[in-house]
């Protein structure tokens, strides 16, 4: 009996002892990255790729939140400006009417009239616009994070040898990312032309360290923001309207608006200030893309070299994604050049 407890008790201090070696064992033995998993390959064990030739979709990431354009400010002074006025945002909209009219006798009388009528439509703000204000500061607020942080959208054609690589990109599109919600939107889908740099040296040593040499590419910042507005923006604002004035035009009653008006002004028909009131808001949306559009009077200018890290997933010897990738280089708008920071990007093998 005595020798079946001593082998009882060595056997759970046996047991104990192995227990305990598990779990002392470090969880990334074996692992010399400390990284865990890399790929789907693990440690030394992870395949490096010799041949970067093919074609590949890229997604750079840009912060300008130092170095975006001042005009860009403008747009959104423009915006708050819509409720910026103790009788706004009917104030606004009334000179947006009143800027539509036709010269004559009822553009006078409701110019004249305008401080009178203006308050008499504020009192009735809730039923005539109750979600302008809060739709214009968002908006103003959108546009502000945009104008300081996209992305674009790549292709990298990688032609040649081991050695002997070069290359060919073209941003074929905008990326954004707005109130945590991502986009995508071609460049051919809203007019705009690809932007191209050709001849690009490209490098992959070893390690599988991929290497993008020095280029330029010039981007329509004015065309981008416009983008970003009418295929972003307005319709997480608004998911029926397509550019700003349909989005203003959801978010104001001008039929209401026009009654009312006729009633204070004593003059006119309703229908002729509802029209106006539309008209009105269609001017001020112009007015906002066209102050949009004079940021291209110059190119945002981007030179650029990266460093990625390359990936052989499935061990065929080429190159399957770019990962870690960082951009280095400047940024201009008109100016001397800026260090750009906060310059990422990521790709696969198309």
């Amino acid at each position: 009996m005595k020798s079946t407890q001593t082998l009882r008790l060595f056997l759970a201090l046996a047991l104990g002892s192995v227990a305990a070696g598990c779990t002392d064992q470090p969880a990334d033995a074996g692992d010399d990255h400390g990284g865990g998993d890399v790929g789907g390959v693990i440690g030394d064990q992870e395949a490096r790729p010799t041949d970067a030739t093919g074609t590949y979709e890229l997604q750079s990431k840009f912060d300008l939140a130092t170095n975006a354009p001042g005009k860009a400010g403008e747009v959104v002074n423009l915006i708050i400006a819509m409720t910026d006025d103790p009788d706004d945002p009917t104030l606004w909209v009334l000179d947006q009417a009143i800027s539509a009219m036709p010269s004559g006798v009822l553009k006078t009388a409701l110019q004249s009239a305008k401080p009178y009528v203006a308050g008499f439509l504020n009192d009735r703000v809730l039923d005539l616009a109750p979600d302008f204000v809060s739709t214009a500061v968002q908006l103003a607020g959108d546009f502000g994070q945009m104008a300081k942080g996209f992305g674009l959208n790549e292709r990298l054609e990688v032609t040649g040898a081991p050695g002997a690589y070069t290359s060919k990109l073209t941003v074929v599109g905008a990326h954004f990312k707005i109130d945590n919600v991502e986009s995508d939107h071609a460049f051919a889908d809203h007019g705009t032309p690809d932007v191209v740099a050709d001849t690009v040296g490209l490098t992959l040593d070893d390690k599988g360290k991929l290497g993008i040499g020095e280029h330029q590419i010039a981007v329509s910042y004015g065309k981008i923001l416009r983008m970003g507005v009418d295929a972003a923006i307005v319709p997480m604002l608004e998911p029926s309207a397509h550019n700003l004035g349909e989005l203003l035009a959801s978010k104001v009653n001008c039929a209401l608006i026009g009654q009312l008006i006729a009633s204070a002004v004593g003059l006119g028909g309703s229908s002729t200030y509802a029209s106006a009131c539309t008209a009105g808001l269609n001017k001020g949306a112009e007015y906002i893309y066209s102050k949009i559009a004079s940021i291209d009077g110059t190119a945002l200018a981007f030179g650029l070299a990266g460093t990625a890290k390359a990936l052989d997933k499935d061990r065929d010897g080429r190159v399957d994604s770019l990962v870690t990738g960082a951009w280095a280089g400047n940024v201009s708008y008109g100016s001397t050049p800026a260090p750009l920071a906060g310059a990422t990007f990521f790709g696969a093998r198309k």
